[in-house]
Parts: C-alpha cells; sequence; structure tokens
C-alpha cells in the first residue's frame, strides 16, 4: 500500500526511513493527522495482535534514536527541494519502474470494459506522468484527463510522452467547487477567483496520490491541505468511477488513524490489495460507496470553507470510535498489513543510516 508509503519505485530496497521516503524525487509532504485524529490510534491494538508491526516499531525505534536518521532524510528533502533536470528524469524513471511492479503483480492497468466504449482514464495528480502512460499504453483505444498542480505553485514537472491520447490540465483540484457540489462561493472567501467550474465524466481507472511539500496555498489551508486534497480526489474519483472500475491509490503509514479509516471504507465497498502500492476495484453501486462520496465532500467544504472550530468537530463526528473500528475491522488490518509491515522493517532495518549507528 503506499502512497507514499514511499517505499515504492523499489519496494524492499527503498523503505529506508522510519515512515519511509522516496528515494529521491521531490518530496512529497506527509499528511499528516489532524489533532483530533491524533487522539485515536490503532497502535496498541497493533502491537498486542500483530508481530510484524512490532518488529517494524522497534527498528524505527532504533532508527530515530541514531542522528544519522535526521542527516538522511535532511539531506533527501534539502535535494528534493533544488530540483532540477536531472531529478525530474530520475524521478521519472522511478514512478515507471514503480508503476512496472505494480501491474506484474497485480494487473492493476488494465481496464476492465464492460461494453464496446473506449477506457477513459483520470489521473488526478498526473505528473511526472509515467503511471498514466503505463495506463495508456496497456490499453488500446483508450483516453486520459490528466489534472497536475502547475509547477509555479510547487507541482512536478510533467514528462507525460508525447503522442498520448491525454488532456492536461494544469490546476489545483481541491479548487473544483462545482463537482464538490459547490455552487456558490461565500462572499470575501480568500480564494473566490480561484475556483473552477467542472464537468467531469465517468472512467474506468483512477489515479491518486498526495500532498506536495512544496505546493503554495492560502493562509486560511494551514493544517488542512492533506485534508482537502484527499477528500477531493477521493470524492472525485469514487463518484465518477464507472462500476467495476479500478482506483491506484497512494497511502503513507498503514498504522495512521486517517489511512486504516479510508482502507476500512474501501473495504466495505469493493475487494482491496496492499502490495505496497493499494490497488482498489471499486463496486460504486455500493450504498457505502455513495455515503462515503457524501462524506468526503462534506469535509471538504467544512476544510475549505468553515472556521476552526467547525472544521475539529466535523473531523471528530465523521469518524468511529477507535473500539468501533477495530472491532468491526482490526483482526483485517492486521491481515492486510502483515507484508507491507515484514517489508518496512527488513527494509528500514538496511537503511545506510541504520548501518552507521551499529
Amino acid at each position: 500500500m503506499a502512497a507514499v508509503d514511499s517505499g515504492q519505485g523499489q519496494v524492499e530496497a527503498s523503505t529506508l526511513l522510519p515512515d519511509s521516503q522516496l528515494d529521491n524525487p521531490q518530496s512529497i509532504e506527509e499528511p499528516t493527522e489532524e489533532p483530533a485524529e491524533n487522539s485515536r490510534s490503532v497502535v496498541p491494538y497493533l502491537l498486542e495482535t500483530s508481530p510484524e508491526f512490532r518488529e517494524l516499531s522497534d527498528v524505527r525505534q532504533r532508527g530515530w534514536e541514531t542522528p544519522e536518521d535526521d542527516k538522511y532524510l535532511a539531506n533527501m528533502r534539502r535535494n528534493a527541494d533544488k530540483s532540477d533536470e536531472k531529478t525530474s528524469v530520475d524521478f521519472h524513471k522511478l514512478m515507471n519502474t514503480l508503476g512496472q511492479e505494480i501491474d506484474t503483480a497485480t494487473n492493476a492497468f488494465k481496464i476492465r470494459q464492460v461494453d464496446s466504449t473506449p477506457p477513459a482514464i483520470l489521473d488526478i495528480c498526473m505528473a511526472p506522468g509515467a503511471f498514466l502512460e503505463i495506463a495508456l499504453r496497456k490499453n488500446r483505444g483508450s483516453h486520459a484527463l490528466a489534472f497536475s498542480l502547475p509547477v509555479s505553485c510547487g507541482g512536478y514537472r510533467s514528462r507525460l510522452a508525447s503522442g498520448l491520447n491525454a488532456k492536461r490540465v494544469f490546476l489545483d483540484v481541491t479548487m473544483l467547487a462545482a463537482d464538490m457540489d459547490v455552487d456558490r462561493i461565500p462572499e470575501g472567501h480568500e480564494d473566490a477567483e480561484n475556483f473552477c467550474p467542472g464537468n467531469l465524466k465517468k472512467v474506468g481507472f483512477l489515479i491518486w496520490s498526495y500532498v506536495l511539500r512544496q505546493h503554495t496555498h492560502a493562509p486560511y489551508q494551514e493544517g488542512r491541505e492533506a485534508k482537502r486534497l484527499a477528500t477531493a480526489q477521493l470524492a472525485l474519483g469514487l463518484q465518477h468511477l464507472t462500476p467495476s472500475g479500478t482506483i491506484v491509490v497512494f497511502l503513507h503509514r498503514l498504522e495512521a488513524w486517517n489511512i486504516v479509516n479510508l482502507i476500512r471504507t474501501f473495504h466495505k465497498i469493493s475487494s482491496v490489495r496492499l502490495f505496497k502500492p493499494t490497488t482498489v476495484h471499486a463496486k460504486r453501486q455500493h450504498p457505502e460507496a455513495i455515503e462515503a462520496v457524501k462524506r468526503w465532500k462534506i469535509i471538504w467544504r467544512v476544510a475549505t470553507f468553515a472556521s476552526d472550530e467547525e472544521y475539529r468537530k466535523v473531523i471528530l463526528d465523521e469518524d468511529p470510535s477507535v473500539e468501533t473500528l477495530l472491532e468491526d475491522f482490526g483482526p483485517e488490518l492486521v491481515k492486510l498489513g502483515k507484508e507491507i509491515w515484514k517489508i518496512q522493517a527488513n527494509a528500514l532495518a538496511d537503511a545506510p543510516f541504520m548501518k552507521k549507528s551499529e
């Protein structure tokens, strides 16, 4: 599962940091949990029930105790923030390697067609474009709508090959207010002129990922941007996915409260496979899917337009209690995470900064 659990590209080799970072590319921001979410944790349950998670926690702790960890991460972020042409090329190669690896293991990039309609793809955070390129080449006659944050706003450089049937639109997807069922922007809102009209069509394949660490945003979005992006991507994607369509989702830290909640939701409405990437074969007709879209749109609206107090309240109100979640989903979470945590622990134990501290 991954999104940037980021052990992706070379799964075993590059899951090096305590919570995993991409080995080379522009840094991707960890979607830190809200204070309300921090008060809820499944970690004690996992420590008690999952030997693999206990092993990972032990290795993480050893990593956090060495100064080499901090130096390693600081150097990665410094290089990422000074992204140049070589870094961009390397990142594209890395993501291509990752995409090919996912597809070989899961066949996730093959769209299951139900009729003769040409396959449609939606990539909500396209750049650098490697995943979309794999999907387009694998599905003959397919076409794509690809959103990407402009480089001037902190987005990645697009390296999508020319000649592919893809319409590229450079914008911030959190500004697609019309597609999030918001017809009227409050007067005086800081981003009033930046919201976009929308008219997304049904697609059979969806790719979405993460919050960029260098993403520029208005002051009111501080502390909310990860949630705004995640809920916008989820609601827009699931709402416009055809029956039996596929979503490839990049996540980070399987044990984090917001990630556990997300996987639990998908588990109710679809078949879920955690590979280190996560492949979700969604069946949108499921009532839980419709409710999930509604819930994500509510959270997006509150994160975009409401006060901090209202925002904190909706985050608390929309989530189940720890007890309810673990009763409903705890054993399945342990089963899904077994191989993920084992890979993370082994990779982290072999990290350069761990060896230096020995």
